[in-house]
């Protein structure tokens, strides 16, 4: 796929990045000055720039079922680049994001990572998946709520879920958190194609499930019940059950 979309955003944002990326550098490297809370902010106000960019509006539903407690792990599905910037935008406190090394690693992208305190992994090595998602765990644990594409990957999936990978839900079981399944529809348009009219997509906060419900099964267990709630969800968003219902929050101009 020739992805011209996600192409025209990394142009229009050549200005861009020379004015953010000192800023953002400058902040990465004093954060005893600029608490966590600020730099979330200045990595949303960069994502939102993005969202911009790419003509994307995203209408978010859900945002009662979003927990109070700190060290919640949300699980979404994913469809492309902009999935994570979605999410991001429809939460209202800091939150981390395991991401793909490759894409941690683009200019802007890097930045937004580290102002998160993001984690990277390598999804070729086996040693680097289990030294991320330690990483991750240990945060969660000490109370820093984290975004989880369990497919790892995606390819030309669109509105279908692929294989969940069992591995990070370990997070979870660990530190017994809530569970956030979350649902992204229509989110692979915003950057992962090749047209350049406006895209709404969507997301979905389910009810979260807590240590109660899934502390006694497997980390196998856990992934495919956060996948059957994804699932479910999709095929009512396909059948049509929220295309006049009003949400929570519209991120961007319809």
């Amino acid at each position: 796929m020739l992805n011209l979309r996600f192409k025209w955003v990394v142009a229009v944002n050549g200005l861009y990045a020379l004015f953010m990326v000192p800023i953002a550098n400058h902040v990465i490297g004093h954060k005893e000055k600029y608490p966590e809370a600020q730099r979330f902010r200045l990595a949303c106000r960069m994502i939102d720039h993005m969202r911009r960019c790419s003509r994307t509006a995203t209408r978010v539903y859900g945002t009662a079922n979003l927990p109070r407690e700190r060290g919640t792990i949300f699980y979404s599905n994913h469809q492309g680049k902009y999935d994570a910037l979605g999410i991001l935008l429809a939460l209202k406190r800091p939150c981390g994001v395991l991401w793909e090394k490759k894409q941690a690693n683009r200019l802007l992208s890097k930045q937004v990572c580290r102002l998160l305190e993001g984690v990277d992994i390598d999804l070729t090595d086996m040693r680097d998946k289990v030294r991320s998602i330690r990483r991750v765990a240990d945060a969660v644990e000490g109370g820093r709520d984290f975004l989880i594409f369990p497919e790892g990957g995606y390819t030309n999936n669109h509105n279908e879920l692929q294989q969940f990978q069992s591995g990070c839900f370990s997070c979870s079981l660990r530190s017994k958190g809530p569970v956030v399944p979350v649902v992204i529809y229509d989110s692979y348009k915003a950057m992962n194609s090749n047209t350049f009219e406006k895209v709404i997509t969507q997301v979905h906060f389910l009810k979260a499930i807590l240590y109660e419900e899934y502390g006694g099964l497997t980390k196998q267990q856990l992934a495919e019940l956060v996948k059957c709630r994804i699932a479910g969800k999709l095929e009512e968003i396909k059948a049509g059950c929220f295309a006049d219902r009003q949400p929570d929050m519209i991120i961007g101009k319809i």
